[in-house]
Protein backbone atom coordinates (compact mmCIF):
# COMPACT_ATOMS: atom_id res chain seq x y z
CA UNK A 1 0.00 0.00 0.00
CA UNK A 2 2.60 2.31 1.01
CA UNK A 3 4.71 1.51 -2.08
CA UNK A 4 1.65 2.20 -4.34
CA UNK A 5 0.76 5.59 -2.63
CA UNK A 6 5.07 5.84 -2.87
CA UNK A 7 4.66 5.09 -6.81
CA UNK A 8 1.83 7.40 -7.53
CA UNK A 9 3.34 9.90 -5.87
CA UNK A 10 6.71 9.76 -7.69
CA UNK A 11 4.41 9.66 -11.52
CA UNK A 12 2.53 12.56 -10.18
CA UNK A 13 5.47 14.84 -9.38
CA UNK A 14 7.18 13.65 -13.00
CA UNK A 15 4.45 14.18 -14.65
CA UNK A 16 4.55 17.86 -13.03
CA UNK A 17 7.45 18.23 -13.93
CA UNK A 18 7.38 17.50 -17.79
CA UNK A 19 3.77 19.22 -17.90
CA UNK A 20 6.01 22.64 -16.72
CA UNK A 21 8.90 21.95 -19.07
CA UNK A 22 6.67 21.41 -22.19
CA UNK A 23 4.80 25.24 -20.46
CA UNK A 24 7.75 26.34 -20.60
CA UNK A 25 8.70 25.48 -23.86
CA UNK A 26 5.46 26.67 -25.46
CA UNK A 27 5.98 30.28 -23.77
CA UNK A 28 9.81 30.48 -24.46
CA UNK A 29 10.05 28.69 -27.71
CA UNK A 30 11.87 32.62 -29.24
CA UNK A 31 14.31 32.36 -27.00
CA UNK A 32 15.30 28.40 -28.46
CA UNK A 33 14.62 29.22 -31.67
CA UNK A 34 16.23 32.25 -31.98
CA UNK A 35 19.61 33.96 -31.01
CA UNK A 36 19.75 37.52 -32.06
CA UNK A 37 23.30 39.66 -31.55
CA UNK A 38 21.77 43.68 -31.32
CA UNK A 39 24.27 46.61 -33.37
CA UNK A 40 24.18 49.83 -31.95
CA UNK A 41 22.76 52.97 -34.23
CA UNK A 42 26.24 53.93 -35.54
CA UNK A 43 27.83 50.15 -36.00
CA UNK A 44 28.13 50.34 -39.86
CA UNK A 45 26.96 47.10 -41.29
CA UNK A 46 29.12 47.75 -44.30
CA UNK A 47 31.48 50.24 -45.62
CA UNK A 48 31.05 49.31 -48.75
CA UNK A 49 30.28 52.24 -51.50
CA UNK A 50 28.26 50.60 -53.15
CA UNK A 51 26.22 48.98 -50.08
CA UNK A 52 23.34 51.13 -47.81
CA UNK A 53 21.33 50.14 -44.75
CA UNK A 54 17.78 51.79 -44.27
CA UNK A 55 14.58 50.70 -42.27
CA UNK A 56 11.59 48.79 -43.72
CA UNK A 57 8.58 50.06 -41.51
CA UNK A 58 6.14 47.26 -40.87
CA UNK A 59 3.39 47.43 -38.11
CA UNK A 60 5.11 47.54 -34.66
CA UNK A 61 8.58 47.41 -35.81
CA UNK A 62 11.69 48.49 -38.28
CA UNK A 63 13.65 46.18 -40.26
CA UNK A 64 17.20 46.96 -40.78
CA UNK A 65 18.04 46.23 -44.41
CA UNK A 66 21.18 46.13 -46.12
CA UNK A 67 21.13 46.79 -50.26
CA UNK A 68 24.34 46.14 -52.26
CA UNK A 69 23.17 47.93 -55.98
CA UNK A 70 25.32 48.19 -58.92
CA UNK A 71 24.87 50.44 -61.85
CA UNK A 72 22.60 47.91 -64.13
CA UNK A 73 22.31 44.89 -62.53
CA UNK A 74 20.84 41.58 -64.12
CA UNK A 75 18.78 40.96 -60.76
CA UNK A 76 18.77 40.60 -57.29
CA UNK A 77 19.53 38.19 -54.90
CA UNK A 78 17.03 38.65 -51.81
CA UNK A 79 18.19 36.07 -49.04
CA UNK A 80 16.83 35.01 -45.77
CA UNK A 81 19.52 34.51 -43.31
CA UNK A 82 19.69 31.81 -40.37
CA UNK A 83 18.30 31.92 -36.55
CA UNK A 84 21.93 34.00 -35.21
CA UNK A 85 24.20 37.54 -35.38
CA UNK A 86 23.11 39.94 -37.84
CA UNK A 87 23.37 41.45 -40.89
CA UNK A 88 27.63 42.24 -40.15
CA UNK A 89 27.92 38.29 -40.27
CA UNK A 90 25.71 37.49 -43.30
CA UNK A 91 25.94 40.52 -45.77
CA UNK A 92 29.44 39.48 -46.52
CA UNK A 93 31.27 38.25 -49.33
CA UNK A 94 30.04 40.11 -52.00
CA UNK A 95 31.97 39.95 -54.80
CA UNK A 96 30.87 37.13 -56.14
CA UNK A 97 27.45 38.59 -56.73
CA UNK A 98 29.13 41.59 -58.08
CA UNK A 99 31.34 39.52 -60.64
CA UNK A 100 27.90 37.69 -61.62
CA UNK A 101 26.14 41.35 -61.68
CA UNK A 102 23.31 40.73 -59.09
CA UNK A 103 22.14 43.12 -56.38
CA UNK A 104 21.94 42.17 -52.86
CA UNK A 105 19.06 42.29 -50.48
CA UNK A 106 19.10 41.51 -47.07
CA UNK A 107 17.02 42.31 -43.76
CA UNK A 108 17.32 41.86 -39.89
CA UNK A 109 14.70 39.79 -38.42
CA UNK A 110 12.58 41.47 -35.52
CA UNK A 111 15.25 41.96 -32.74
CA UNK A 112 18.28 41.13 -34.62
CA UNK A 113 20.82 43.73 -35.25
CA UNK A 114 19.46 46.91 -35.83
CA UNK A 115 15.70 46.00 -36.49
CA UNK A 116 13.74 47.00 -33.51
CA UNK A 117 10.36 44.76 -32.31
CA UNK A 118 10.36 40.97 -31.17
CA UNK A 119 9.47 37.97 -33.02
CA UNK A 120 5.80 36.78 -32.42
CA UNK A 121 4.84 34.67 -34.45
CA UNK A 122 5.67 32.49 -37.66
CA UNK A 123 2.72 34.30 -39.59
CA UNK A 124 4.52 37.88 -38.42
CA UNK A 125 7.77 35.98 -39.29
CA UNK A 126 6.14 35.42 -43.22
CA UNK A 127 4.46 38.91 -42.99
CA UNK A 128 8.11 40.88 -42.52
CA UNK A 129 9.34 38.89 -45.38
CA UNK A 130 6.44 39.67 -47.77
CA UNK A 131 6.63 43.28 -46.40
CA UNK A 132 10.32 43.62 -47.54
CA UNK A 133 10.13 42.15 -50.88
CA UNK A 134 7.34 44.20 -51.43
CA UNK A 135 9.72 47.35 -51.03
CA UNK A 136 11.93 45.96 -53.35
CA UNK A 137 9.90 44.62 -56.14
CA UNK A 138 9.17 47.44 -58.19
CA UNK A 139 12.93 47.77 -58.60
CA UNK A 140 13.76 44.72 -59.95
CA UNK A 141 10.96 44.01 -62.84
CA UNK A 142 11.99 42.57 -65.78
CA UNK A 143 15.27 41.59 -64.16
CA UNK A 144 16.15 38.06 -62.99
CA UNK A 145 14.93 37.06 -59.33
CA UNK A 146 16.55 35.10 -56.76
CA UNK A 147 15.05 33.83 -53.56
CA UNK A 148 17.19 32.26 -51.22
CA UNK A 149 17.58 31.52 -47.71
CA UNK A 150 20.19 29.41 -45.33
CA UNK A 151 18.96 27.44 -42.39
CA UNK A 152 16.54 28.80 -40.63
CA UNK A 153 16.00 31.15 -43.49
CA UNK A 154 14.97 28.79 -46.44
CA UNK A 155 11.34 27.97 -44.81
CA UNK A 156 10.78 31.65 -44.67
CA UNK A 157 12.72 31.93 -48.60
CA UNK A 158 10.25 28.43 -49.68
CA UNK A 159 7.38 30.66 -48.69
CA UNK A 160 8.24 33.70 -50.84
CA UNK A 161 8.69 31.85 -53.79
CA UNK A 162 6.14 29.51 -53.46
CA UNK A 163 3.65 33.16 -52.72
CA UNK A 164 5.19 34.79 -56.33
CA UNK A 165 4.48 31.44 -57.77
CA UNK A 166 1.21 31.39 -56.82
CA UNK A 167 1.19 35.15 -58.08
CA UNK A 168 2.41 34.27 -61.11
CA UNK A 169 6.18 35.78 -60.82
CA UNK A 170 7.77 32.96 -60.42
CA UNK A 171 11.36 33.56 -59.30
CA UNK A 172 14.49 32.75 -61.41
CA UNK A 173 16.13 30.23 -58.94
CA UNK A 174 14.94 29.70 -55.43
CA UNK A 175 18.14 29.02 -53.58
CA UNK A 176 18.02 27.13 -49.80
CA UNK A 177 21.17 26.01 -48.18
CA UNK A 178 21.19 23.98 -45.28
CA UNK A 179 17.52 23.24 -45.29
CA UNK A 180 15.11 21.51 -43.58
CA UNK A 181 11.47 19.41 -44.63
CA UNK A 182 9.64 21.42 -41.94
CA UNK A 183 10.77 22.61 -38.57
CA UNK A 184 8.14 20.34 -36.75
CA UNK A 185 10.10 17.48 -38.57
CA UNK A 186 13.34 18.64 -37.42
CA UNK A 187 12.05 19.13 -33.64
CA UNK A 188 10.67 15.56 -33.55
CA UNK A 189 13.93 14.62 -34.74
CA UNK A 190 16.37 16.20 -32.29
CA UNK A 191 13.40 16.55 -29.15
CA UNK A 192 11.06 13.01 -29.21
CA UNK A 193 9.75 14.21 -26.48
CA UNK A 194 8.35 17.13 -26.91
CA UNK A 195 4.51 16.98 -28.30
CA UNK A 196 4.48 18.12 -31.93
CA UNK A 197 1.70 20.32 -30.99
CA UNK A 198 3.60 22.27 -28.42
CA UNK A 199 5.47 23.98 -31.66
CA UNK A 200 4.54 27.03 -32.61
CA UNK A 201 6.81 27.83 -35.35
CA UNK A 202 6.23 24.53 -37.61
CA UNK A 203 7.56 26.18 -40.76
CA UNK A 204 6.28 24.02 -43.37
CA UNK A 205 9.27 24.17 -46.00
CA UNK A 206 7.80 20.69 -47.76
CA UNK A 207 4.66 22.20 -48.84
CA UNK A 208 5.73 25.27 -49.58
CA UNK A 209 8.67 23.74 -52.46
CA UNK A 210 6.09 21.67 -53.76
CA UNK A 211 4.43 24.63 -55.19
CA UNK A 212 7.39 26.13 -56.72
CA UNK A 213 7.60 26.28 -60.19
CA UNK A 214 11.04 27.57 -61.31
CA UNK A 215 14.55 25.40 -60.92
CA UNK A 216 15.63 24.98 -57.40
CA UNK A 217 18.92 24.59 -55.83
CA UNK A 218 19.74 22.85 -52.53
CA UNK A 219 22.91 22.94 -50.81
CA UNK A 220 23.88 20.74 -48.32
CA UNK A 221 26.73 19.48 -45.87
CA UNK A 222 27.05 16.17 -45.90
CA UNK A 223 28.03 16.18 -42.07
CA UNK A 224 25.84 18.16 -41.17
CA UNK A 225 24.40 17.15 -37.88
CA UNK A 226 21.85 19.88 -36.58
CA UNK A 227 20.14 19.56 -39.94
CA UNK A 228 20.87 16.12 -41.80
CA UNK A 229 20.96 16.27 -45.46
CA UNK A 230 18.33 13.68 -45.59
CA UNK A 231 15.83 17.05 -44.88
CA UNK A 232 17.14 18.13 -48.46
CA UNK A 233 16.80 14.39 -49.96
CA UNK A 234 12.84 14.56 -49.10
CA UNK A 235 12.43 18.39 -50.69
CA UNK A 236 14.63 17.18 -53.79
CA UNK A 237 12.29 14.11 -54.28
CA UNK A 238 9.18 16.47 -53.87
CA UNK A 239 10.38 18.98 -56.76
CA UNK A 240 10.57 18.09 -60.55
CA UNK A 241 13.06 21.33 -61.13
CA UNK A 242 15.32 20.62 -57.99
CA UNK A 243 19.00 19.88 -58.18
CA UNK A 244 20.97 18.96 -54.81
CA UNK A 245 24.79 19.95 -53.99
CA UNK A 246 26.58 17.67 -51.84
CA UNK A 247 29.04 19.13 -50.04
CA UNK A 248 31.79 16.59 -49.09
CA UNK A 249 33.05 17.42 -45.49
CA UNK A 250 31.07 20.08 -44.53
CA UNK A 251 28.84 20.39 -41.43
CA UNK A 252 25.55 22.93 -40.61
CA UNK A 253 27.82 26.09 -39.80
CA UNK A 254 30.59 25.86 -42.38
CA UNK A 255 28.86 24.86 -45.49
CA UNK A 256 29.33 28.50 -47.40
CA UNK A 257 33.24 28.23 -46.95
CA UNK A 258 33.50 25.32 -48.89
CA UNK A 259 34.59 26.06 -52.79
CA UNK A 260 31.76 23.49 -54.00
CA UNK A 261 29.27 26.35 -52.59
CA UNK A 262 30.75 28.93 -54.27
CA UNK A 263 31.04 27.30 -57.36
CA UNK A 264 27.78 25.78 -57.28
CA UNK A 265 26.06 29.66 -56.71
CA UNK A 266 28.59 31.20 -59.97
CA UNK A 267 27.01 28.67 -62.23
CA UNK A 268 23.84 29.12 -61.00
CA UNK A 269 23.65 33.24 -61.43
CA UNK A 270 25.52 32.41 -64.74
CA UNK A 271 22.91 30.24 -66.09
CA UNK A 272 20.56 32.79 -65.33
Amino acid sequence: MVYAIFSASVLLAIGAVYAGAVGWLWFRQERLLFEPDPLTADDPICKDADTREFFVEVPGAQLSVAHMALPDPRGVFFFLHGNSGNLKKWFVELDAFRQANFDVVMFDYRGFGKSSGQIESEEQLHADVQAVWKHFEPMYEGKRVVISGQSLGTGLAAGLAAQLCSDGHAPDLTLLVSPYSSMRALAAELYPWVPIQVLRYPLHTLEHAAKLLGPVMLIHGEKDELIPIHHSETLCKSMKRAELVRVTGAGHGDVHQFPTVRKALASALGRL
